[in-house]
């Protein structure tokens, strides 16, 4: 067994980090409007109302907003089959809960859909990756309110409706888990409490957050319901960020911590999604902590309604897990960090670099949960030179060859593995640290951290070598 006939080899986006044009084409402003640049070493900061004295890098990203054209001739170049990218919901209703959308914006859209068409590449596209309008923030305090569930399914059945024959793949939420960290309540939930100051370390009222988890949950199930009925041949899946964990040691305590923790941030929300209801470790963790969700009857009819069709994830790194408190060497990680593990290396942002972990985490999702899987993100941020236009990247390729034949030997074993969308494959502003210099892309932007440059595209080393490993349908990795 190796990959299918029709295997979907391809590269992800998103569109806070690349579009730019964040007041153009009638956009409204979304939560990453607000959101500074920062570095490794300085925290990105959300203000409230926009600093003159700030860079806010969403506002430009590397233009792919005018340069899309250029940008997916090259990926087709690439020999691409599908193209992950995520709609920005206040493109569409620049508020959020407006009775009529911006045609504008669907207009955009639609030119995206047709140029990547005209090249056979398949658009996969998220609904909501960190793109919460602002005004829902400001207005409703997010999906804590549950009338917000109401205004995302009138969005998600807008682009159903309008590219119900140009778009067959779809993603509702990106790393819903996210909101499992006091970390997720602005960027999945739209919680912004007036007594954060800080939000990467915000006000947290847990049970709020959960509640809003709920809806969310609800608005995900009724978008994949009204998907289907839509157009029956949509396929629409979740989307988590599955931070793999192992014991440091093996002390018991440490495997029941890796147990307790894997429930918790990796497995809960790919339960609700794919099995429609909520298992039984994160009710005990409810009744512990005093949480009482209101749960209407219905809502259980929902969530059974609307379980997705296939399971994506990123997988970038892993760490472990231990109870001990003292003398642990710790690393850092994609939305949490851990325990480091002394067998493997990291990257320069101190990301563990764990290519057998990906088979180990394909294995274990198929073997709970039996529907096909997806890798939307994989990739590694470095700080490459650009040298008489032309990027040697080879710790890159190292990287992506070592992950694919994790993923040609997960399939080996009998994983249904539908595609591989690496992250992201031209230069995009850093999620995390909003900077340029932390760069995945096949593609390099010529763009610097404060947002000078001239957005010139150049191929890097790794551009030819993906386009071999497409071309050979993953044979050929050398």
């Amino acid at each position: 067994m190796t990959f299918s006939k029709d295997f979907l080899w391809g590269g992800a986006v998103a569109a806070n980090q690349c579009e730019g044009a964040w007041n153009e084409g009638g956009k409204g402003e979304s939560i990453q409007d607000h959101i500074t640049a920062g570095t490794l070493n300085k925290p990105r900061r959300f203000t409230r109302e926009l600093d003159s004295e700030e860079y806010y890098p969403s506002h430009d990203g590397v233009d792919f907003y005018h340069r899309y054209k250029e940008d997916i001739r090259l990926f087709a170049e690439m020999g691409f089959k599908v193209f992950r990218l995520s709609i920005a919901w206040s493109r569409i209703f620049p508020c959020g809960d407006e009775e009529q959308p911006n045609e504008e914006g669907l207009l955009f859209y639609d030119n995206v859909f047709d140029e990547c068409r005209k090249y056979g590449i398949e658009p996969l596209v998220t609904l909501s990756h960190f793109e919460i309008p602002y005004h829902l923030v400001k207005t409703y305090q997010g999906f804590s309110d549950r009338r917000v569930i109401d205004f995302f399914v009138r969005y998600a059945v807008t682009v159903f409706e309008r590219y119900k024959h140009k778009v067959k793949y779809w993603l509702t939420f990106n790393e819903i888990n996210f909101a499992t960290m006091p970390k997720g309540n602005l960027n999945i939930l739209g919680i912004l409490d007036d007594r954060t100051e800080d939000h990467n370390h915000p006000w947290d009222d847990k049970e709020r957050r959960y509640q809003a988890l709920h809806h969310v949950f609800l608005a995900s199930a009724r978008a994949v319901a009204e998907g289907h009925r839509i157009n029956p041949q949509f396929r629409i899946g979740c989307m988590l960020c599955h931070i793999t964990m192992y014991p440091l040691t093996c002390a018991p305590d440490d495997m029941l911590e890796y147990q307790e923790l894997d429930h918790f941030f990796n497995n809960f929300c790919g339960d609700v999604q794919v099995r429609g209801e909520y298992p039984y470790y994160i009710k005990n963790y409810f009744r512990k902590n005093g949480i009482f969700l209101h749960i209407q009857e219905e809502d259980r009819q929902i969530l059974k309604a609307g379980k997705v069709d296939f399971y994506s994830f990123s997988y970038y790194m892993t760490n472990c897990v231990t109870k001990r408190k003292e003398n642990v060497e710790l690393t850092l990680g994609n939305l949490m960090g851990g325990a480091k593990n002394p067998y493997l290396k990291a990257s320069d942002w101190g990301w563990q670099i764990d290519p057998q972990g990906l088979r180990f985490t394909l294995q274990k999702l198929y073997d709970r949960y039996q529907i096909p899987l997806m890798i939307v993100e994989n990739g590694i941020g470095a700080a490459d030179e650009l040298v008489d236009g032309k990027v040697h990247d080879p710790y890159r390729i190292e990287y992506l060859r070592d992950h694919i034949l994790e993923m040609r030997l997960a399939v080996e074993n009998g994983v249904e593995l539908m595609g591989y969308t690496m992250w992201g494959p031209l230069d995009l502003i850093s999620a995390g640290t909003g900077e340029m210099k932390k760069r995945y892309g096949f593609i390099y932007v010529d763009r610097g951290n404060d947002g000078s440059g001239s957005l010139a595209r150049y191929k890097k080393d790794s551009f030819y070598w993906y386009k071999k490993v497409i071309a050979s349908n993953g044979e050929d990795l050398d």
